[in-house]
């Protein structure tokens, strides 16, 4: 079931987390560290792109 109240509003809080966990990428010192916050930053982007494209397919007219 999707919220009509928010649309669009949990993709974008999965799009500002990964903006924030590429940015804590950039200041990690470990190499390892730094490739697993850029992989969990691209999973939630994908996520978020996935939410939104499904989001605007649920608001067809009934």
């Amino acid at each position: 079931m999707s919220v009509a109240g928010e649309p669009g509003g949990r993709a974008q809080q999965m799009r500002r987390k990964a903006q924030e966990l590429t940015e804590a990428a950039e200041r990690a010192n470990d190499p390892q560290e730094r490739q697993r916050l850029q992989d969990k930053a691209r999973k939630l982007r994908e996520q978020s792109e996935q939410e939104s494209s499904m989001r605007s397919g649920d608001m067809l007219p009934e």
